[in-house]
């Protein structure tokens, strides 16, 4: 089966996912950490179901289609989910099948579809499996893992590096072996050359769809096969210099532990499994450069739905760079193919943070105009900051190894529901500390201030659902010759949409070619609409707009 075709638009095409970070969203239970109940308790705000499809009126909710609920599994928690324990439970600080089902019942409700994480590239070292698998050299799950006999000096198999730095090897002092872990020691990679591993963790990809979960965010899938002979990576020369001892990670070309040709014969009967399934959706988070990555659609269609495409979240905000890096991805996705950006998520700084609050306007109207299927960040909706993280209450493991300055804490921090303690989001200290600025910027505040960027977003999110230009449309761009300005076209037989961008903070007056007239549907300022003449179009400083057209 191949990918559906633009006349057949699926949900996870014309749709829009939400990124929840669970222990972030809304804590019902008192103990500082979000979980599904609360989840469940603000879906309304996510989606009410009365789809807002009318353009009178203020939109009730976001309005999104699709949920993407980062790991909610069983897991001592050493890298906050991705290590996982067991694969087909919920862990008890987040609830438990009951409660996810009802989660699964009551979004379908809404017409929201729930995407969950998959991490298939490594357990815990706490999962049942790897406790077995480590038993001795004999058991019938050795193979479930990596293991190799160190070196004659006692060395690990290999130089390869663990994400989170040091070496991606382990000595097990029991059986004398290495066991292999590309990120922390506590996360052992799979043996995906062995059938039983396979087996198994497609059994859990059927216990999900079966309790009926709509798509996978399948976690750093292009990893799953490794070298069978083990080979040292190859010395990066644009590695950065500067780059500590311990960090041998970054200091290679990674040709032989990831992206190996044989990772698609995977892939493709991943999608033949999830395709025994109604509208199921897979997301594969892979980062390569674009001749590898448009590999992962599969040459006929039969693998990702969707590879992560993360190059926007790379780039300097700068509308050159950003005309370029769309139009080569949307050159080159296939015709079975749909592309999808990403502005934030819970491996990096905030959008806010990384760009200013009026260029995040900007960047809300691009994300929801691109040709392709944009995915939010919780909290981006507000335009929340990075959190305030010291040493003393930084949480993430890649913090402590690599230092402060490369923790993720700063994009995982609560939710803010409203100005009162904690934000909302829990009666007690959260896990994590609430961003001072929770008080002017939060869910309750933005609800009551018509021009308020929530308010922004429900504006973009509805006149996405209600336009086929935007949520199905062609897409190509137009030289205005202008510094600072992004401007294109979503062309569809019900209508065009131009999309002027103004990516920095001085007015810019453009003149659209071969175009007369057109009508601004919406302003990121929110107080602009009518005819405009396109040969002399001003754009405020930090403004983007959505004009209609006649093409």
């Amino acid at each position: 089966m191949t990918q559906s075709t633009q006349n057949e638009i699926q949900w996870w095409q014309s749709g829009v996912v939400y990124q929840i970070y669970p222990r972030s969203f809304k804590d019902t239970t008192g103990n500082g950490i979000g979980d599904l109940e609360g989840i469940i308790a603000r879906l309304d705000y996510l989606n009410d179901g009365k789809a807002d499809r009318k353009a009178e009126g203020p939109p009730s909710s976001l309005g999104v289609e699709a949920l993407w609920l980062s790991p909610f599994f069983p897991s001592p928690g050493a890298d906050f989910g991705y290590d996982v324990s067991n694969y087909v439970d919920v862990d008890s600080i987040f609830g438990d099948l009951a409660t996810f089902d009802r989660l699964v019942s009551e979004a379908h409700k809404r017409g929201i579809k729930i995407i969950i994480d998959y991490v298939p590239n490594h357990s815990s070292d706490q999962h049942p499996w790897f406790q077995e698998s480590r038993l001795n050299k004999h058991n019938a799950k050795r193979n479930w893992y990596i293991w190799h006999d160190p070196k004659p000096d006692g060395s690990p198999p290999n130089k390869w590096g663990s994400v989170f730095g040091g070496p991606a090897w382990t000595l097990d002092e029991e059986t004398r072996q290495y066991y292999l872990h590309q990120f922390l020691k506590e996360q052992p990679e799979f043996n995906w050359r062995e059938a039983e591993v396979k087996k198994a963790l497609f059994d859990v990809l059927r216990f999900w769809m079966d309790r009926g979960v709509d798509g996978f965010r399948m976690d750093v899938i292009g990893m799953l096969l490794k070298d069978p002979e083990l080979r040292d990576n190859p010395h990066n020369p644009s590695a950065d210099p500067g780059l500590p001892d311990f960090n041998a990670y970054e200091r290679v070309i990674h040709q032989y532990n990831e992206d190996l040709d044989e990772v698609h014969q995977i892939l493709r009967d991943f999608r033949a499994l999830t395709d025994q399934y109604p509208d199921r959706c897979l997301i594969g988070e892979v980062w390569y450069e674009l001749p590898r990555w448009i590999m992962y659609y599969g040459k006929n269609g039969d693998e990702l739905h969707l590879p992560f495409n993360f190059r926007l979240m790379d780039l300097p905000w700068d509308a050159r760079a950003f005309r370029k890096s769309v139009d080569e991805l949307d050159a080159a996705v296939p015709d079975f193919g749909w592309p999808n950006y990403v502005l934030g998520n819970h491996d990096r700084r905030r959008l806010a943070s990384r760009i200013g609050l009026a260029q995040a306007r900007v960047a809300a109207m691009l994300l929801l105009t691109l040709r392709g299927t944009p995915t939010l960040y919780y909290g981006d909706e507000l335009g929340m900051n990075n959190g305030e993280i010291t040493l003393e209450n930084m949480q993430d493991p890649q913090g402590f190894r690599l230092g402060l300055d490369r923790s993720r804490d700063t994009g995982r921090t609560p939710m803010q529901w409203n100005s009162g303690t904690y934000a909302g989001f829990s009666a007690v200290e959260p896990w994590l500390p609430v961003p001072q600025d929770f008080q002017e910027r939060n869910v309750e505040l933005q609800d009551a201030d018509p021009s308020s960027m929530l308010n922004l977003y429900r504006q973009l999110l509805r006149y996405r659902r209600m336009t086929p230009a935007l949520n199905q449309g062609s897409y190509r761009s137009i030289d205005v010759d202008r510094e600072g300005c992004y401007v294109y076209v979503r062309e569809h037989a019900q209508g065009a949409r131009l999309l002027a961008l103004n990516f920095v903070d001085e007015p810019r007056n453009i003149s659209i070619p071969a175009m007369d007239r057109g009508r601004v549907i919406l302003s990121t300022h929110m107080d602009r609409v009518g005819s405009v003449l396109l040969s002399d179009l001003d754009l405020r400083p930090n403004e983007g707009v959505i004009i209609e057209v006649n093409v």
